[in-house]
């Protein structure tokens, strides 16, 4: 069996007929080769600097400045000094690791105190939290020990992989992204076939950066004796009147039965969190494998506590942001590209053909611009883009100069004629 490397993406070699485990990986790695002799490698590359809005990237062998678009650190606060020393104070006072699981002796003050914090930014003051080691199990273990096979997970679409993962163990049904029509067709043949339904959004898509219809999602999940589980991952911190995320700008905060996000785009750090019910959160802190059989999070921590307060404390970073994303993505649109429906920090520009894609990719580094090509699976086959990550820390040169990139390249590729005449 040969793949053709010009149009294979990384999910045509997870597993090819007839080829053991030794044999995928050295046709793999010969793709990875043919990757990086024609410019499309922008994954993995070494940084040499912190995460920021400009970069030190190793390319090559060759170490470089680049504008950068590939953080989800949204306000900034990876370099944030009072983040970075409530961090540093942490580790002195504790140490740099926990040294335990949760259940077994890793479960300390710090923690306790992040438990307590996240909650109450949502206003769950009545509930509770449980932190994980990071977003994506947050997610996927939660939904492992939640689910069973007597159960149903309803899911849209374009919910990120930690969720499909998740619902590895039980009944799953997906509906097209932000389709209310089919989430109602499923909530009705599912309502009496199933011991529990629970229905899976993200408040902000990771890859189109567009929001769910979040009171009409919720009327509905009632309406069929469902619950609802919203991760906002991409949304805390941006919007919303304080940065609360999605929940907040839909006025949701307190009604929806699970939270879930993560600690490593707006509050710097790393690491997940669940909010809900405090006889749910037992369950899941002495029935989540994550919890029992995997060590907890290092007491650097302590800086995911300050950066949760300075959402309020400096709100002037969240008002940078959006003062960024508006002038940014306005630049794009009178370039005649296409950004699609977002309304949050991630800009995607739309391209369509998953090797121009990558093309566009490879003169965005040329011009001091570093992006993420992003292609199938992580979107559809015909969907590729540019996909930005836009931070409060951005100048508006940084903005400018990734502006007068995308118009060079426009003029030399037609990106935006290409994209209309394929979707028209």
């Amino acid at each position: 069996m040969s793949i053709n490397f010009t149009t294979a993406t990384f999910r045509d070699f997870e597993n090819i007929p007839d080829f053991d485990i030794v044999k995928r990986a050295e046709i793999f790695y010969d793709f990875l080769d043919y990757m990086k002799s024609n410019g499309h490698m922008n994954y993995r590359l070494k940084n040499n600097s912190g995460c920021s809005s400009v970069m030190n990237v190793d390319i090559g062998g060759k170490p470089n400045d680049f504008v950068s678009f590939v953080s989800n650190d949204y306000l900034g606060f990876t370099q944030h000094p009072k983040v970075k020393q409530a961090a540093i104070e942490g580790i002195q006072k504790y140490g740099t690791g926990a040294g335990a699981s949760p259940l077994i002796g890793g479960h300390f003050v710090f923690h306790d105190d992040l438990e307590k914090k996240i909650s109450s930014f949502f206003g769950r003051k009545q509930e509770e939290a449980v932190i994980f080691t990071t977003g994506y199990t947050a997610n996927s273990a939660t939904l492992q020990i939640l689910l069973q096979k007597e159960d149903i997970a309803i899911i849209d679409m374009a919910v990120h992989a930690s969720v499909h993962e998740g619902c590895a163990f039980t009944n799953t049904k997906t509906f097209p992204h932000n389709n209310l029509d089919a989430l109602e067709h499923i909530l009705k043949t599912s309502e009496d076939k199933f011991r529990t339904k629970l229905v899976i959004i993200d408040g902000i898509y990771s890859q189109d950066g567009d929001v769910s219809p979040l009171k009409d999602i919720y009327n509905l999940v009632k309406k069929y004796n469902a619950y609802l589980m919203v991760d906002d991952a991409h949304g805390v911190g941006i919007l919303g009147e304080t940065g609360r995320g999605a929940l907040e700008e839909a006025g949701l905060m307190d009604k929806v039965d699970f939270i879930t996000g993560t600690f490593s785009k707006t509050f710097g750090n790393v690491g997940g969190y669940v909010i809900c019910d405090k006889k749910m959160a037992a369950f899941i802190r002495f029935q989540s494998r994550q919890q029992i059989f995997s060590a907890t999070a290092p007491p650097s921590t302590m800086g995911i506590i300050k950066a949760i307060e300075l959402v309020d404390e400096e709100p002037m970073w969240r008002l940078k942001l959006w003062e960024n994303i508006n002038y940014f993505k306005k630049g794009l649109n009178d370039i005649g590209l296409d950004t699609g429906n977002t309304c949050s920090a991630i800009v995607p520009v739309k391209i369509g053909d998953p090797n121009i894609t990558g093309d566009v990719g490879k003169l965005l580094i040329e011009h001091g611009v570093y992006t993420n090509p992003i292609l199938y699976p992580a979107v559809a086959r015909k969907d590729a883009r540019i996909r930005m990550a836009v931070m409060a820390t951005h100048e508006r040169k940084h903005l400018d100069k990734t502006l007068n990139a995308f118009e060079d390249i426009n003029n030399k590729l037609h990106i935006a004629k290409k994209f209309n005449n394929n979707h028209a």
